[in-house]
């Protein structure tokens, strides 16, 4: 019964709410001019163990016999439907390659397959986030690109996004013939990537602004409207069929899973990849932004600290939601991971060049690094000042904060890890408790390192990892809120909650680093510094010191 109203409800609001999303979804997204090769392209449809039709487009390198055996590259997606790419137009129909990295592997030989999920482009049935079906689609797509006859046998998964987290699925589920995943940004456990402890990210409204304007709750409503893209006029029969789908049909479970804030559902549980990945020894190159304001920093590290032997490479540093294919100034890039594939998937006697991780710096310098949070990182107690805040939200006021602010430091620091603050809180259980780490400089400007939230009950709140160095003469601010307001979306308590204690473990390194790995100072780094500054307040630096026992830092690692 309850299933009944909920189908209802959704029948009378849903449109209105889709309608309400519609501006913000479709502003173009910029994309990279980056015509194709040479190459063949053909439609594919496969049928997985549950009975879903699933599209596929095949892009082989020009010249070749039709049973010309390649290694194959495969993108397993939501988003390449024929007539639109998320929510740029695609008048001209045929197979979406932006932003994937098909020229590299068409150049080199191998054969790109991009297949659509369940629910989206030219697939049958209903999204599913990350669930039990996508998985299916995942291991159907893999095992039967390894068994086509222009196939080698051996596949590789690649992506960005919601592309990389299909292919973390890949691992999870381990078809035969899977060699090799590329995945940067990628979701690795959804509820942390909708949720913070239970409070609702917010998300941005690209390219107008990067700050956070649709909280999280709403993703399920976006997806089904991606969902809902029409065919191309120039599909085929059964490409259209399947592409004429309803989305309200599939709306209830879907939506009643996704905007659930509890973690702790079997809906949630079943979808996180963390444990499922935890000793893969499927070789991984794995892409993280520590400002990447969609798939932030988190959980991720867990998984990586997770996965078992084997040739795993990654990458983290100051970007945002993409690749470092350009932007970051590291041509070497492109050049490790055409590598990482021909020797794993493509089977090429090939080195695999540059180091296990390697590391972009918040002050634009780069270095390597063989694990990460680095093994010289130690959590250094920050102690943080006690009293009362207001969880009211919305227009600032000092009555919604708490600050402690180091001495300056009279060496040169460099935090890099994972911190984690201790709030012992009082309040109603509907109040938050946000913990931000600044940077001050000399003349009192702070900039945003990092930041976390929780339940103000929860006694515990992970904040998310960053690799920062602070110079000598800088300090560290802490400030204890209720919320950020660009950041999570919160519904105020209008009650006081009382801090009777509190600390925050700084991962701050002992070793001290030569950076000296090709890189560049990113966009990430330059918007973060413009947008993520406060003018600390006089009066907070002159009162609400701190004293912080800072590591010598004179050894090296």
């Amino acid at each position: 019964m309850a299933r009944i109203l909920l189908t209802r409800a959704l029948r009378r609001w849903l449109p209105a709410v889709l309608g309400l999303l519609l501006p913000v979804l479709a502003i173009p997204l910029p994309a990279e001019a980056d015509p194709l090769v040479p190459h063949r392209w053909h439609e594919e449809f496969l049928t997985t163990p549950d009975g879903i039709r699933l599209h596929a487009d095949v892009l082989r390198p020009s010249g070749l016999p039709d049973d010309a055996r390649t290694p194959v590259v495969l993108t397993v997606s939501p988003y390449r439907a024929h007539l639109a790419y998320l929510t740029e137009p695609r008048p001209g129909g045929g197979p979406s390659t932006t932003d994937l990295p098909a020229n590299l592997f068409l150049s080199a030989g191998y054969t790109y397959v991009i297949a659509d999920l369940r629910g989206f482009g030219g697939s049958s049935g209903c999204p599913d986030f990350g669930g039990p079906g996508e998985r299916t689609d995942v291991h159907t797509a893999v095992e039967w690109a390894a068994a086509q006859p222009w196939s080698t046998g051996r596949v590789g998964m690649i992506g960005t996004s919601y592309e990389g987290w299909t292919g973390l699925m890949g691992l999870a589920t381990q078809p035969r013939g899977l060699a090799a995943v590329a995945a940067f940004e990628p979701v690795v456990d959804p509820y942390s990537y909708l949720y913070m402890q239970g409070i609702s990210w917010k998300f941005s409204g690209k390219p107008v602004t990067e700050n956070g304007v649709r909280p999280a709750d709403l993703a399920g409503l976006e997806h089904l409207l991606i969902s809902a893209t029409p065919p191309h006029p120039g599909d085929s029969p059964e490409y259209r069929a399947n592409a004429a789908r309803a989305p309200l049909d599939c709306a209830p479970p879907y939506l009643a899973g996704v905007m659930n804030h509890d973690g702790a559902t079997d809906f949630w549980r079943e979808r996180d990849l963390v444990d499922r990945l935890r000793g893969n020894t499927i070789p991984l190159f794995l892409g993280q932004g520590f400002v990447d304001y969609n798939t932030r920093p988190d959980r991720i590290f867990e998984l990586w600290n997770g996965l078992g032997p084997g040739e795993q490479r990654a990458w983290f540093g100051q970007w945002g939601h993409r690749t470092c294919h350009i932007d970051c100034g590291t041509p070497q890039f492109d050049t490790e991971l055409l590598a990482f594939f021909d020797r794993h998937v493509a089977g090429r006697d090939v080195e695999v060049p540059g180091p296990h991780i390697t590391v972009g710096q918040f002050d634009g310098r780069w270095r390597a690094e063989d694990a990460w949070p680095p093994r010289d990182s130690r959590p250094v107690p920050m102690p943080l000042r006690t009293g009362d805040y207001t969880d009211r939200g919305f227009p600032p006021g000092p009555d919604r904060e708490i600050w402690s602010v180091s001495q300056p430091l009279d060496r040169d620091q460099h935090l890099s890890g994972i911190p984690v603050a201790t709030v012992t809180a009082v309040g109603p259980p509907d109040a938050t408790v946000a913990v931000e780490l600044y940077d001050v400089a000399p003349d009192g400007v702070g900039t945003v390192i990092t930041r976390g939230i929780g339940p103000a009950g929860a006694g515990s709140v992970r904040l998310l990892a960053q690799d920062w160095p602070i110079p000598a003469g800088h300090r560290i601010a802490a400030r204890i809120t209720d919320v950020v307001d660009d950041v999570w979306s919160h519904a105020p308590a209008f009650a006081r909650v009382s801090v009777r204690a509190a600390r925050v473990d700084l991962p701050l390194l002992t070793g001290i680093r030569d950076p000296d790995l090709t890189g560049a100072v990113t966009d990430g780094i330059v918007k973060w510094r413009a947008q993520k500054i406060t003018a600390i307040r006089p009066d907070v630096l002159n009162n609400d010191g701190v004293t912080v026992p800072f590591p010598d830092r004179t050894g090296d690692r």
